[in-house]
């Protein structure tokens, strides 16, 4: 049975992890967020540097793009009993070796980790997956999509699960092209999200 005490036990154990540290330009420093009674699961790619520096999931602009997004606040952001803010990869990769952003999550991360972190939020009622890396882990089946046509075909997964861009500003053109996203999906997703909280 799961329960805070075992799930507190686990954090701990994640946020001393060094298995990549030999593949970490920065080091190791596990970002994420997680408590017993969460409904709502945020499943991202892994922190950027300015999260890295901080230690606090989303401390960025695509954190702010994301709250708005969702319609709410930092205090209920920041509150692992309503939100669960578990990246692919715990700790920042390092920048991309070739174009621009960041490298992919480390491949060590979410096999290791993650179907247990999972296992201890027995009260998820919608998970948003951002990006990606959520997707190809959390709808296998949707992976071939891509994240523009698993977001266009959203309804498939509706009410428990979501698939999102990342918040980055490098979609801003995305937005401006699918401008339905902001119209329809938005505030669908913000009444889901304040049901729940």
């Amino acid at each position: 049975m799961a329960s805070q005490r075992t799930l507190n036990a686990l954090l701990r154990e994640i946020r001393a992890c060094t298995v990549c540290a030999p593949f970490l330009p920065l080091g190791p420093r596990p970002v994420l967020q997680a408590g017993h009674g969460a409904r709502i699961l945020l499943a991202s790619q892994a922190p950027g540097i300015k999260v890295h520096e901080s230690g606090v999931p989303f401390d960025d602009a695509s954190g702010r793009r994301l709250r708005q997004w969702l319609g709410i606040g930092e205090t209920d952001f920041y509150d692992p009993g309503k939100v669960a803010i578990v990246p692919i990869g715990f700790c920042y990769p390092g920048r991309a070796a070739h174009g621009s952003g960041d490298a992919p999550p480390r491949p060590e991360c979410a096999p290791l980790w993650r179907r247990r972190v999972l296992d201890q939020l027995p009260q998820i009622e919608l998970t948003v997956l951002i990006g990606q890396y959520a997707l190809a882990w959390h709808l296998p089946e949707a992976r071939r999509l891509g994240v523009t046509q698993a977001v266009q075909q959203w309804q498939r997964w509706w009410p428990h699960t979501l698939v999102l861009p990342h918040p980055s500003g490098r979609n801003n053109g995305w937005l401006k092209h699918n401008p339905w996203f902001e119209a329809e999906l938005l505030p669908t997703l913000r009444q889901r999200v304040a049901q729940l909280l």
